[in-house]
């Protein structure tokens, strides 16, 4: 009788463990994202509430979604703080565009000396 008693706690501890393990298991993508500052904590947070009803199947979006976000570079990929491809080619032809409007300037003054 008392192994009867005894297994049914068990039981229950395992239930309840579980119950608490799956909602703290929720929270780390919403966890992540307060620690990093993310502009779309909020949003996290609510997601992974809806992830318990779909037993989970958005949760690893939501990770990846927290982890994508970091206060010191924004968005970025690039840790090493240069510019992009498309943004170091934008800043040339800016130069260029300069150099350009400098030298139109200076020609008409040579064909009138």
């Amino acid at each position: 009788m008392f192994l009867d008693y005894f297994a049914l706690g068990v039981l229950f501890f395992v239930v309840i463990t579980l119950f608490y393990a799956v909602i703290a298991i929720h929270d780390i993508p919403h966890l992540i994202a307060k620690s990093r500052n993310h502009p779309h904590q909020d949003a996290i947070h609510v997601a992974g509430w809806v992830s318990l009803f779909t037993l989970h199947a958005i949760w690893p979006f939501l990770f990846i979604w927290a982890t994508l976000y970091r206060e010191d570079r924004g968005w970025g990929i690039r840790p090493d703080g240069k510019l992009s491809a498309e943004a170091e080619a934008n800043v040339e032809i800016a130069r260029l565009h300069a150099r350009i409007a400098e030298l139109e300037a200076q020609s008409p003054e040579k064909e009138n000396a």
